[in-house]
């Protein structure tokens, strides 16, 4: 009798270690999800338009800088 209470026991146990196994592989896809949510939320965020200035200023200069005479040596 008290061998099979014990065996009943290491059974409750090993259920607990098993639900938490589970638990715990279940927790990880939730928690990239969550994470995925969070960086498509951040990547797809509204920016301030800044318009093409800078880029076309630095065109400019480097346009002007190769159409300088190069002295040969």
């Amino acid at each position: 009798m008290v061998n099979l209470l014990i065996s009943q026991l290491r059974s409750l146990n090993r259920g607990w270690e098993v639900g938490m196994a589970a638990l715990a592989w279940l927790l990880i896809p939730l928690m990239a999800a969550i994470g995925a949510g969070a960086w498509g939320s951040w990547a797809n965020r509204t920016r301030k338009a800044r318009g093409d200035g800078p880029e076309l200023d630095g065109y400019a200069r480097f346009r002007a800088a190769m159409e300088k005479p190069h002295s040969g040596t």
